[in-house]
């Protein structure tokens, strides 16, 4: 066999199910050798959807999701998702082609290195210089993009080489285990938990992994402690419970704040400083202190400085602090509590409200009431993503599907894309702005060629406006960030996809409930009213708002 058919072959033995991306001349061995395999290409129409396409797979499968381009301006296309992938923590491997190395009559041209640029955004970035070598550096690089915290690995697969005449020696696949703490080390955690007065537990990105909520919820049932989780931490246990204070949409002055302030010591499981901060530490004597629980030790940043690092398998050491932890009486969650409903009052205040063009609550609102626990909602980036994170309250892990990390726009749409194609019987609606989803709506024409049951909603203000708030809150003139839309719903139908504009709160909820319920692919023109976010969401609260 060649090099590329052994290529296919060592991905075919790790499991992968798709292929995303466009390829290129140089990649024509390659493609033909997938051409009879299992692996089921998906055509994009720009690279850097199918990497966000395959970044998403990874997040929401665990497995490494898999892209490929050609060289130069294609590779050059998956910087962003890279970088999505990198900081997001989602295993995703790049295949980029490159011209021939060992003779080529071509000079310069495309020719980017790809390997080095692409170096400081994955974890693992290598060239294919010998087709023998594809088995084990495969296996590597899949091993790699798994391993916590998981990421981007890129291979580059020269055209000489993938026309080599290669020996088959496929390396078998085995699961990485990761050690648990030691028991000194779990003692000292169950010691400060223990003399706290009021701890807190908080739940990260990290802790989105198997086993851990099910390990999470069974520590917060046994102590009674209240938690509260950062945006990627949604849903690792239901939000609706009791004990829920919500998640942290903002750095600081957040309702949630003002519990966050009182308590003297915060768990906190499967956060790292990647993701924007839920609190600021304070390196004082009385400041709250900070046990981080992870598969990695704390990255110390002037925002993070725990006083005790519990390094492992997250799932086995919850496990091992519940086992061996005792309720206090000395415990005082009342004030938690009380802050928790609250919170619930304060956030559905703007539910009802019908006014249109629609407030980003009460968009939020219908959707959740809509949509079932198991549904899923991909969002793009913008200022709707703090109403988001603040009012849409997760059943289950992985069902606001958010980036809180790299905080890209233009990922939205092809997250949900993905969303759907792994998860095919759930309802899928991936929310964008109108400055995101013009990034990569070309994007609707793969959907809608792949007969994807996909709701799109375009939560449309004909500007920037995430940055245009941010401007405002600064005190400067509104300039440089007002927008042309085109007609929403016809470039919808150009693609073939139906298009839809509501007039009212009510005719919105009429509309999303046919399009989650219909075949096809669906597009919702929703205007949205943002004029109350300075007045909710600048200054939000004071310390004399806090409830005493």
């Amino acid at each position: 066999m060649n090099a590329s058919e052994l290529f296919v072959k060592a991905l075919e033995n790790e499991g992968v199910e798709y292929i995303f991306g466009i390829p290129g001349e140089e990649n024509l061995t390659f493609l033909e050798a997938l051409r009879t395999s299992s692996i089921k290409l998906i055509l994009t129409r720009h690279e850097q959807g199918a990497g966000f396409m395959a970044a998403t797979y990874g997040r929401l499968t665990g497995r490494v999701g898999v892209c490929i381009s050609t060289l130069g301006p294609g590779a050059t296309n998956f910087a962003t998702a890279a970088a999505y992938a990198q900081l997001g923590g989602m295993p995703m491997m790049m295949i980029t082609g490159q011209k021939p190395i060992k003779k080529s009559k071509q000079g310069r041209f495309q020719i980017i290195d790809i390997v080095r640029m692409m170096r400081p955004m994955t974890k693992f970035a290598k060239q294919v210089v010998n087709g023998n070598n594809i088995p084990s550096m495969v296996r590597e690089a899949f091993k790699i993009a798994t391993a916590e915290r998981p990421g981007a690995v890129l291979i580059e697969l020269p055209e000489d080489i993938a026309c080599e005449e290669v020996e088959c020696n496929i390396y078998p696949v085995r699961n990485l285990k990761y050690p648990k703490a030691i028991k000194e080390v779990i003692s000292d955690a169950v010691c400060r938990i223990e003399k706290a007065k009021r701890p807190l537990l908080l739940i990260g990105a990290g802790a989105n992994r198997t086993r851990i909520g099910s390990a999470l919820k069974d520590f917060v049932n046994e102590t009674g402690i209240p938690f509260f989780s950062t945006q990627m931490g949604k849903g690792v246990i239901d939000e609706n419970h009791k004990l829920c204070l919500g998640t942290a949409a903002l750095s600081k002055d957040d309702f949630i704040h003002c519990a966050i302030d009182r308590a003297d010591l915060i768990i906190n499981v499967g956060h790292d400083v990647i993701e924007k901060p839920p609190f600021f530490m304070e390196n004082k004597a009385d400041a709250t202190k900070v046990i981080h629980v992870n598969f990695l030790p704390s990255e110390v940043d002037d925002t993070y400085f725990p006083q005790l690092d519990v390094v492992g398998d997250i799932a086995t050491n919850i496990d091992q602090i519940t086992t061996a932890i005792s309720k206090q009486e000395h415990w005082d969650f009342e004030y938690f509590l009380r802050v928790a409903e609250d919170i619930r009052t304060r956030l559905s205040k703007y539910f009802g409200d019908d006014r249109f063009p629609i407030l980003p609550q009460r968009a939020v609102r219908i959707i959740r009431k809509t949509l079932d626990d198991e549904d899923i909602v991909t969002l793009d980036n913008g200022v709707y993503k703090i109403w988001f994170a603040r009012n849409y309250r997760c059943a289950t892990p992985n069902t606001l599907l958010l980036d809180n990390a790299l905080a890209t726009m233009g990922a939205g749409l092809p997250s949900g894309m993905a969303a759907k194609m792994v998860n095919p019987n759930k309802k899928v609606v991936a929310v964008c702005g109108d400055g995101g989803f013009m990034m990569n709506s070309q994007e609707m024409e793969t959907a809608v060629r792949l007969g994807l049951n996909l709701t799109v909603i375009i939560l449309n203000d004909n500007a920037f406006g995430m940055i245009k708030w941010k401007q405002s809150g600064m005190g400067y003139e509104t300039f440089g960030l007002d927008l042309g839309n085109p007609d929403f719903v016809k470039y919808a139908e150009s693609y073939g996809a139906n298009g839809y504009r509501p007039t009212s709160c009510e005719n919105f909820k009429e509309i999303l409930e046919k399009c989650v319920n219909s075949d096809g692919v669906h597009l919702i023109d929703l205007a949205v009213d943002y004029s109350l976010n300075h007045t909710i969401l600048n200054g939000l609260l004071s310390k004399k708002q806090c409830i005493l």
